[in-house]
């Protein structure tokens, strides 16, 4: 292993310090300005940011939001999605992808992912019924999905198609980006994110006037106009500090992208053995790389093994939710998604992360190699 101990270095699953490091002097100038402002909710620096991340995803509209959560639940919301309907939606995403469905009353209809993480197109139209409304597509892991499989059987099917981007910031299909191809794209900027802010902040993209306009009263309280309530709506209000800082980070989301692609790909280079399966990118789509996940049936070995030497690493993630407690009341059992069990069992994010060094993951990979 070229030299090194177990003490020679220290590495964590993810580092946002670096980050910021790397950007310091205009984060810390945008802050100061926002809080000299005097204006902290929905002012000068939300118009522009959601004007800003509109023109970056080529999108019409956008609608900053408190969260990501927000940002799926709001969406659902809007279209009319409610008790009694149906979402579809891959078994092996984060969970807040189907509380975004639940908390609405809808139920969550699961289908496998494919080789490449995202939700098997393939085996979409076998789970449409007369109670489905929608198909929420997962970019998981800053990865995409297959977009125009996917958009021609909601059409055929006159389905709503909600885009989950809270990983894919930037990510392409054929140069078109993720969070334009449906009704509505909905993000996280939270703080670990490729585009993250520094605390929770989320919004929604749309070529939809109207959805953009339901969105911007919804997310106010359903006020269009101050102490006068056109709906029961929500506080889930982007603030202009985040807003700020998400305008400098989003000024350098091309070198940034460009970063994590160089790293997943000395990665997918040096990495080797017959232990490990290595992510793939799907042709004719520009990952963004917001994890970089391995599989492998050694993974409690392996875990064990890099702790050892200093590594820090993690899973996304270990129970899927059909299988989460929360969903119980579903009634499903380990063995109804069995491709999302097995990678839920067997994958393994290495250590990732916007200005990681060289050294880094060298020693990562070294170690990695050391094992296998």
């Amino acid at each position: 292993m070229k030299g090194y101990t177990s003490s020679a270095m220290k590495i964590m699953s993810n580092r946002m310090d670096y980050g910021y490091f790397r950007y310091q002097k205009e984060f810390e100038e945008k802050a100061l300005s926002v809080l000299r402002s005097g204006w902290y909710v929905l002012g000068n620096e939300v118009r522009t940011f959601e004007e800003n991340f509109a023109a970056y995803t080529g999108a019409g509209y956008c609608v900053g939001l408190a969260s990501g959560l927000d940002a799926l639940w709001i969406a659902v919301r809007l279209l009319g999605i409610g008790s009694g309907d149906e979402v579809i939606v891959q078994g092996n995403t984060y969970i807040a992808s189907v509380m975004g469905i639940t908390i609405n009353g809808a139920t969550p209809v699961f289908v496998e992912p494919d080789a490449y993480y995202q939700i098997d197109a393939d085996k979409i139209e076998e789970k449409i019924t007369d109670r489905t409304k929608a198909v929420m597509v997962v970019h998981l892991y800053g990865h995409v999905a297959d977009m125009e499989k996917i958009t021609d059987i909601c059409r055929k099917h006159h389905l709503k198609l909600i885009e989950d981007c809270a990983q894919s910031h930037g990510a392409l299909y054929k140069g078109q980006m993720t969070g334009t191809f449906g009704d509505v794209g909905c993000f996280s900027f939270y703080p670990s994110k490729n585009l993250g802010a520094f605390g929770d902040a989320g919004a929604i993209v749309t070529n939809l006037p109207g959805l953009a306009e339901d969105a911007r009263i919804f997310r106010n309280y359903g006020s269009e106009k101050r102490y006068y309530n056109k709906v029961v709506g929500a506080n889930s209000r982007l603030d202009e500090l985040q807003a700020g800082l998400l305008n400098v980070r989003l000024s350098h989301m091309k070198e940034i992208t460009e970063e994590r692609r160089q790293l997943a790909a000395v990665y997918s280079r040096e990495l080797h053995g017959k232990d490990l399966i290595l992510p793939k990118e799907r042709e004719d789509t520009r990952a963004v790389w917001h994890q970089y996940v391995i599989r492998t049936k050694r993974r409690r070995e392996l875990m064990e093994y890099l702790e050892e030497r200093g590594i820090s690493t993690l899973i996304h993630y270990p129970v899927p939710p059909h299988l989460a407690e929360a969903y119980t009341h579903l009634g499903h059992h380990r063995g109804d998604f069995p491709v999302t069990e097995d990678y839920a069992d067997t994958v393994l994010s290495l250590p990732f992360y916007s200005g990681m060094r060289q050294e880094e993951q060298q020693y990562t990979i070294d170690c990695i190699n050391s094992f296998v």
